[in-house]
């Protein structure tokens, strides 16, 4: 039977550890070639190293084929740089996955201006440097004739950037406009044969595991007959299914796979519209609006109609 994603070239970033860890060994064992990035940081970005190369070992001892790249998703040069690493050695990039991500919690009155920034380069920034070197090449290819290239972008969001979390204003704005980035890629991109979807993964990483007491397994760790609610990979089958020929008509999606759930979510809607008939509205007035038809924290009382 042939694999999921044979043929298919595919850029997993921050795949040394955890949940992209997950994704890159997934994705090679439906057939894909896979270039594991990890600038092999702590938690917090700080140092270097060559975790990449772990993740290299696993695919290859398994029978995949990979190549580790071990640069800065949020540097230009770098990003560019690990997408043409793909085109260079295997003649194309079909999927990039967008996981590489860092922390530096606070409460934003102890934030310095450089925490914020350097978790927003890292997401924000990385993820679109990364998109853009893909949709650039797709776009080339598009224009060589080649009517439906069937890209695949996977970005990922947090509960974070969907519900709020305290002590992170900047990790939880930077997983929102990733979701925000990957809806207009959608747009953008959907004449190129593109797909843009985003994954909301659970698990205890090393990140998480900042936060909470369970020890930190990687996905590799746990056996292939144990389900582990914690277990980091359990969203990479999404990934590999939005990744696959199967999911073409799958984009602009913000997919949560939590332990034994998936969510599909349902974005910003307009979940109560109020009409001033036409007039100014008279911010006097807006109080018993709000309270009665919007947020519904007063009775209406009796209104007669006609």
């Amino acid at each position: 039977m042939p694999g999921l994603l044979d043929g298919k070239i595919a850029l997993v970033t921050g795949a040394g550890h955890g949940i992209g860890r997950g994704h890159a060994v997934e994705l090679a064992k439906h057939g894909a070639t896979v270039i594991v990035n990890d600038l092999g940081s702590s938690v917090s970005g700080e140092g270097s190293g060559r975790d990449a190369d772990v993740v290299v070992d696993i695919i290859t001892s398994r029978g995949g084929t990979a190549a580790a790249n071990y640069g800065d998703v949020g540097d230009e040069a770098h990003a560019t740089a690990m997408v043409q690493q793909a085109i260079d050695t295997y003649g194309k990039i079909d999927i990039v996955v967008n996981n590489a991500g860092i922390v530096r919690d606070r409460a934003i009155w102890n934030m310095s201006a450089d925490d914020f920034d350097l978790v927003m380069k890292v997401h924000v920034r990385g993820t679109w440097l990364t998109c853009r070197a893909a949709a650039q090449h797709w776009r080339e290819r598009s224009k060589a004739g080649e009517r439906n290239v069937g890209g695949r972008i996977i970005n990922t969001t947090s509960g974070a950037g969907l519900l709020g979390n305290f002590g992170q204003t900047n990790y939880a704005t930077a997983k929102a406009a990733i979701v925000g980035l990957t809806q207009t890629l959608n747009i953008e991109l959907s004449k190129l044969g593109v797909t843009a979807n985003v994954i909301g993964p659970g698990g205890i990483t090393r990140i998480s595991g900042t936060m909470r007491p369970e020890a930190v397994r990687e996905p590799d760790e746990i056996p292939d007959d144990e389900f582990d609610r914690f277990d980091p990979s359990l969203c990479s089958p999404v990934v590999a299914w939005l990744c696959s020929d199967e999911a073409g008509y799958v984009s602009g999606q913000v997919i949560r796979a939590m332990g034994e759930h998936i969510h599909l979510m349902g974005g910003w809607t307009e979940e109560v519209t109020l009409s001033n008939g036409g007039t100014r509205w008279d911010a006097e007035k807006l109080g018993d609006l709000f309270a009665v038809d919007v947020f519904k924290t007063r009775a209406p009382g009796l209104r007669m109609s006609g």
